[in-house]
């Protein structure tokens, strides 16, 4: 058999794996994360517990492959929301903020993973998350390194006062990223990318009161409208949003 096709058995084994993944997300959905449990995974696939180590070893394994997962399917999602998006950058950050909102309004246990309450006596390896982890900071710094470079971004009307310290982490990110914009920019990047998540955790874990906002997709677009204001987008006009339908 071609080296190129995977066997039977490692077909069965990457389908149990599948399983194994399919059925932690539901019993995140379910019970939480701090719940989760390979004897109730093994329940659920119908196996004695012991079989289920022959895939995954532990309770963290098992979480750390969710949160990659997550993060994936995260990027994922902004990623196919892009694709026949415009070039201009104002739009395609209005577009990239809606498509993790959406993500996470539809997968909430998911997202809560993510950028929720941290799992007790868990810490995601940095080895294996770091890179799916960093997907969507990557295109939204990408997009308004765009828009700088292509003179579509106004920048701050005051630049902030920035220490020596966080100018040199502004350097490590400039670096790590390939990005040409200024310290300046990089700070109000930062704060459209806290704010864009803390809206997302907000409208998920219903932290505004049930009966506070009766449209919260009106309440997260006028965030993202303030969000732009901050960092100097030039907003063309086909970007007015039509908020009656959303």
């Amino acid at each position: 058999m071609s080296s190129d096709h995977p066997g039977p058995r490692a077909l069965a084994r990457a389908q149990t794996i599948a399983d194994i993944k399919r059925i932690g997300r539901e019993h995140l959905a379910t019970q939480g994360a701090a719940a989760l449990s390979l004897r109730a995974v093994a329940r659920d696939l119908g196996v004695v517990s012991s079989a289920v180590y022959r895939y995954v070893s532990s309770r963290d394994e098992l979480l750390t492959m969710l949160v990659v997962d997550g993060y994936n399917a995260l990027g994922d999602a902004v990623d196919a929301a892009l694709t026949d998006a415009p070039d201009d950058p104002a739009t395609r950050f209005r577009i990239t903020a809606r498509a993790v909102r959406a993500w996470a309004v539809a997968e909430p246990a998911w997202y809560g993973l993510l950028f929720g309450t941290p799992v007790p006596g868990y810490a995601a390896p940095a080895a294996d998350t770091i890179a799916p982890g960093v997907r969507v900071i990557a295109i939204l710094l990408g997009i308004i390194d765009n828009a700088y470079r292509c003179g579509l971004l106004t920048g701050p009307a005051i630049d902030p006062v920035i220490s020596a310290q966080t100018a040199a982490d502004f350097t490590t990110i400039r670096e790590q990223f390939g990005l040409a914009v200024p310290d300046s920019v990089i700070a109000s990047a930062l704060t459209a990318w806290t704010t864009l998540f803390g809206a997302v955790n907000f409208d998920v874990f219903d932290m505004y009161g049930r009966d506070t906002f009766g449209n919260r997709a009106e309440i997260f677009d006028l965030i993202v409208d303030q969000l732009m204001l901050l960092l100097g987008f030039v907003v063309p006009r086909s970007d007015h949003v039509d908020r009656s339908v959303r």
